[in-house]
């Protein structure tokens, strides 16, 4: 049994901190229960999961918690992971791993990771579990049941949140970075045309969040700074890609479509 983990605040210095693997861990007998990762504050995720356990969710950790003072167990940072969500979710495994091995009864339901592995849901059960969620306590509510309906946050709180959250999916922190054609999520997927009705009528006139606004001069120029020299890919390039390449379709009126297949042959 493991009961004491070292870590030094120094960790991954110069490198982005992408999250944190995390355990909680009795203070009567020292024994790990549980192990996850955030990419959160360990104080607020140590919230998040008090609340699922007041709510009522049932899994062999919630259950446990409940049972449990607060003086009864503590949560301790196991490691601090530079790099992207990948390295996070393997650092997990084999935290989990570690403990497993030296004993300690874990409540866990899987191995860690990014998500179970292997588990397909039947239409079935996805029915079932809709069922059973309807009109439950801290589930999603539609219309007049949400506690925000008719509500709207202040433009502080927005504001606030847009600071907080800036950069935090973009670049290569974005789990679809660097993934094109069949590597994409979205490949061979299509819209219906109902959807996108949908989402045209949520942009249009006041309901865009730019509408009536325009960029001033100093913010033009700055753009236009930033942008001058960095290569691009033609319009017609960008087209391609966004309709043909990622949605698997291939047309023999568009030339790049015949340059793939042809660079798909000779490999």
């Amino acid at each position: 049994m493991i009961s004491e983990t070292e870590w030094t605040p120094d960790f991954g210095v110069g490198e982005p901190i992408i999250g944190r693997v995390y355990a909680f861990r009795s203070t009567r007998d020292g024994e790990v229960r549980y192990v996850g990762q955030t990419t959160k504050s360990l104080l607020r995720r140590r919230g998040e999961h008090r609340a699922q356990a007041r709510r009522g969710r049932k899994t062999p950790f919630y259950s446990w918690l409940r049972k449990q003072n607060a003086e009864d167990y503590e949560v301790i940072s196991l490691e601090a992971v530079a790099g992207d969500r990948e390295l996070l979710g393997e650092a997990e495994e084999a935290w989990i791993t570690l403990f497993r091995n030296s004993g300690d009864r874990l409540l866990n339901l899987t191995e860690g990771g990014l998500g179970p592995k292997g588990v397909q849901w039947t239409d079935g059960r996805r029915k079932e579990m809709s069922e059973r969620n309807k009109g439950r306590k801290g589930v999603s509510l539609p219309g007049s049941l949400n506690p925000m309906w008719g509500r709207s946050h202040s433009e502080e709180q927005k504001r606030r949140w847009s600071q907080q959250r800036k950069g935090t999916n973009a670049g290569v922190n974005n789990v679809n970075y660097g993934k094109f054609g069949a590597e994409h999520p979205a490949y061979g997927r299509k819209l219906s045309s109902e959807a996108r009705k949908l989402l045209s009528e949520q942009r249009q006139g006041e309901k865009n969040p730019n509408f009536g606004k325009t960029a001033s001069g100093e913010t033009r120029a700055k753009m236009s700074a930033a942008q001058k020299g960095v290569p691009k890919p033609s319009s017609v390039r960008s087209a391609h890609t966004r309709y043909h390449t990622n949605m698997n379709v291939f047309k023999d009126s568009c030339r790049h479509c015949l340059d793939d297949a042809a660079q798909n042959l000779d490999q």
